[in-house]
This record gives C-alpha cells, sequence and structure tokens, in this order.
C-alpha cells in the first residue's frame, strides 16, 4: 500500500509546525514548502520532512508533484496594506496548481463568522480564501475555527500578554462578544483526521470547544490559570479598533499590524453554527478551562520556555520571539583563558561560604529582606559538593552538567519565578562563559519588581562574572605553579 504523501503550507507557523510532527506520527509522508527553509532547521522533525523553497503565489508545480492532499495554512495578515489581496491572489494560483498536478483534496484552515454577518477584513478574507480554493475540481475540507488556545497562536498571545501584564484594562465593548475557542490539540487532531479520511464529504465545517464564552470570561479564566488576582475590566464604549490595537501594541510584544486585524474581528460573534468538524471527525473536544490551563502552564527549563518536544501547548522554536510567557533577562558573555572544566570548578562553589563573587553585601541584604517576608534567605548556605536538586542559599540546583552547564532556580519570596544559569563552551584555548538570568513575572507587580532592581543588576551580575573569570584564572596560576 502507497504511504499517502501530504504538502504542508505554512510549516513554519503556529499551526503548521505542529501539524507535520502529528502527521509523521501517523506513519503519512510529509513535504514542506517553505519561502524560508532554514526557519525549519530549528524544528525537531527537520530530517524527516522533505522541504522545498518556494511560496504558495508562485510556481508551486514541484511542490506539488505526486501529492495526494494538500494543507493551506497560508496566511498573511497584517502583512502590508494589500495583504486581503495577496492572500485572494494566492489562494487562486495555488487551486489552479493542485488541480493541474492532479491533487485529491485541500484542507484548508479558515476563520468561523456567519457568511451573511458584517465580517472583519480578516474573516471575510479567510471566508474568500477558503471559496477560492474550491474553485476548481480538487476537493476542498475548509474547517472554521476561531481563537485556537496553544503557546504561539496570535489571538491567544494577545489574551494572554495582556492579562499578566495588566492588572486593570480600559477595554471597548467587545469583550462581551461571544467566542467558542478550540485547544491546539483538538484542532490539530482535526486538521490529521481531515486530511486521512477518505470518505469525509469536502464542504465547510465549524471547529469550536465544547464552551461558548465572551472575551471577558476567557480573560477572567486565564487570571485564574496563571494564578494571577482577578482583572478589573472598565469597559469603555467609545474605543475604537485602531485605538486599541495601539495600546495592544504598547503593552504587549504582539505586532501593531496584527494586533489590529485580530482587534477589528473580535467584534463579530465566533461560534460554531454550522456543521460540526469535531462531530463529523469524532472528535471529544477538552473543555475551555483544561485548555487554558495547560497552555499556561509552561516552565523554564535550560534556558527555553518549554513543556515537552510532543507539547503542543508549549512553545515552540518555530513559534514567533514575542510569543510564550514574558521572560525579562540579563546575559552577560565573557572569555577566559582558562579551560572549562578549571571555570566550572569555581562555579561549582559558588554561594554559602565562598560568596557570590563580588557585590556580597548586596546578596547578604537580599537574602535578609527575603528572610523577613518568610523565605528562606540566605541561611540554608549550601552543601561541599553539588548535585542536582541541592539547595544554594535561596536558591535550588535545577541542572548540573559538568563542565559546561549550571542553573540555579530561585527559590526566594518573588512575584515571578527567576533562574540564574552559566553555560560554558570552549573558545581556542580558552572558555565562553554566558552567565544569563532569567525572571518570569507574574502580572504587573512582577514587571514592576524587575525593572526596580535592574539598576542593581547592572552592578551585580558583572562584577559576579569577572569574579568568577579572576577566581579561574587564579586557580590556574596557582596549578601551573605548583606544577613548575
Amino acid at each position: 500500500m502507497t504511504t499517502m504523501r501530504v504538502l504542508v503550507t505554512g510549516s513554519t507557523g503556529f499551526v503548521g509546525s505542529r501539524l507535520v510532527s502529528s502527521l509523521l506520527e501517523r506513519g503519512l509522508e510529509v513535504r514542506c514548502l517553505a519561502r524560508t527553509p532554514q526557519k525549519l532547521d530549528a524544528a525537531l522533525w527537520r530530517h524527516r520532512v522533505e522541504v522545498v523553497k518556494g511560496d504558495v503565489g508562485g510556481d508551486v508545480a514541484g511542490a506539488l508533484r505526486d501529492v495526494d492532499v494538500a494543507v493551506y495554512l497560508v496566511h498573511s495578515i497584517g502583512a502590508g496594506p494589500q495583504w486581503a489581496q495577496t492572500e485572494q491572489r494566492d489562494a487562486r494560483n495555488f487551486a489552479r496548481a493542485a488541480e493541474r498536478a492532479g491533487v485529491r483534496r485541500i484542507v484548508f484552515l479558515g476563520g468561523l463568522g456567519r457568511d451573511d454577518d458584517a465580517l472583519s477584513l480578516h474573516l471575510r478574507t479567510r471566508h474568500q480564501v477558503g471559496a477560492l480554493l474550491a474553485s476548481t475540481s480538487v476537493e476542498v475540507v475548509e474547517l472554521r475555527a476561531g481563537v485556537i488556545v496553544g503557546g504561539g497562536s496570535a489571538s491567544f498571545e494577545m489574551l494572554r500578554k495582556l492579562v499578566e501584564n495588566l492588572p486593570m484594562m480600559v477595554t471597548p465593548k467587545w469583550v462581551e462578544t461571544k467566542c467558542q475557542p478550540i485547544a491546539i490539540t483538538d484542532m490539530i487532531e482535526l486538521l490529521v483526521r481531515a486530511v486521512s479520511a477518505p470518505d469525509l464529504a469536502p464542504g465547510v465545517y465549524d471547529a469550536g470547544g465544547p464552551d461558548v464564552v465572551t472575551y471577558s470570561e476567557m480573560i477572567a479564566l486565564y487570571a485564574t490559570a496563571a494564578a494571577l488576582p482577578r482583572r478589573w475590566l472598565i469597559k469603555v464604549p467609545l474605543l475604537t479598533p485602531r485605538l486599541s490595537s495601539l495600546w495592544i501594541g504598547l503593552v504587549t510584544p504582539v505586532p501593531v499590524p496584527l494586533a489590529r486585524e485580530l482587534v477589528e474581528s473580535l467584534v463579530n460573534e465566533v461560534v460554531v453554527e454550522g456543521r460540526s468538524a469535531c462531530a463529523e471527525l469524532a472528535v471529544q473536544p477538552m473543555g475551555l478551562r483544561d485548555a487554558i490551563g495547560r497552555a499556561a502552564a509552561e516552565r523554564h527549563v535550560g534556558g527555553i520556555n518549554a513543556i515537552a518536544p510532543a507539547d503542543a501547548f508549549a512553545k515552540l522554536e518555530t513559534d514567533p520571539t514575542w510569543s510564550g510567557r514574558s521572560v525579562l533577562s540579563d546575559e552577560r558573555t565573557a572569555q577566559t583563558t582558562v579551560a572549562p572544566s578549571v571555570v566550572f570548578g569555581v562555579l561549582e562553589r559558588i554561594g554559602g561560604p565562598t560568596g557570590w563573587y563580588g557585590a556580597d553585601w548586596l546578596w547578604w541584604l537580599r537574602g535578609l529582606i527575603d528572610q523577613l517576608a518568610g523565605g528562606p534567605g540566605m541561611r540554608r548556605g549550601r552543601s561541599d559538593t553539588l548535585v542536582k536538586g541541592d539547595a544554594l542559599d535561596f536558591w535550588r540546583v535545577e541542572e548540573l552538567d559538568p563542565p559546561w552547564q549550571l542553573q540555579l532556580c530561585a527559590e526566594m519570596r518573588l512575584p515571578g519565578e527567576a533562574w540564574l544559569s552559566w553555560n560554558l563552551s570552549p573558545e581556542g584555548e580558552g572558555t565562553k562563559i554566558v552567565q544569563r538570568a532569567e525572571f518570569h513575572p507574574r502580572g504587573f507587580l512582577g514587571l514592576l519588581y524587575w525593572y526596580a532592581i535592574s539598576p542593581f543588576h547592572r552592578f551585580v551580575f558583572p562584577t559576579m562574572l569577572a569574579g568568577v573569570i579572576a577566581d579561574a584564572e587564579r586557580v590556574a596560576r596557582s596549578s601551573r605553579s605548583d606544577q613548575v
């Protein structure tokens, strides 16, 4: 039996990168069309797929050759003033090329919303793209979704950043618009089944989870899942989508052009009203509370946000840099002629009686403040030899990989989560040291805390790194003297 070959467009995107992984798990042969193939180098599945360089608006004959099903996940929302016309032109070009290549089916991820409603430009264009893809003899399965819940989803990230950064929000009336979000895992499952189910009739299917909520209810659900205090909403009826998008661009990292189009779409109800994709494809969708909980539960591992490579809710390397939980950082890089093993030996002695290689009085003061606040302070000290899981003053050893990496996780009282790490790599006959302090703020108070102590960081962290290098070089000189 011949293995089904699937072409995935938009494989560098939020949905595409996760879909490819699931298609491979089902034993399907996957080919990816990418304008910039290098963006896929970070994907864990890169070595298992064929990648063709190209654009859906150009010559895609080679990418479509011998393809059974093509998945169309490309969109240009907010990419220039003519993005809607570009989307329509590209869809028309791709549909005709697919017909010439003998593709059996196109699966398209579009947007919810009633066709007879006064839809936003974003949703109206999504519907027009679906119609253009279906304008040839190739059968088209169009899955229409609203908010997809998961790290990397633009609409979800906009919500996440607003809730995390603002204890109080001035909002327009669209916060009471109804929507029917769906978990990213359920959306991926629907797409996989739409690709592989031979008897599925072509047409439009609405994809949504079991819960219909307002955006204000979603805000409250995320605040609860992220262990944040209640968020207060002040509704202002005259706040336009343009002003809202500018405000979102100011307080979140979501690009303003993208935010503008997303905000304008929030005036439309996006709920399941037509044929249900979940019912048709026998998918039991996850509840919204659980989905938001999964998306909000990212933890920090090894200097990046991740849960596990197979977890679709986690931020992936191919996702936009502004997605995922907010992480503020202070990174310092230095070089020394000393070998990595010697530098690591110095790092293993940090804390306790050795101190923190500079500005020890500030570390002592921070420990005293922590102890007064009910935290461990500096009184725990440290063991003679570090092992993973050891307490170290008000830190705990989270990663220990001699002589390359030491990562500490803070256990002091903080309005957030903090890490301190050192990564060593050979540099000529010496060592390159990357020292990184990272902080995930918990709400607005966390942001205030980070920026309040940032002036001290500019003194403490360079001093600490310089102290580590000075001590390592002293140890190396002493060793050479003993050998003589």
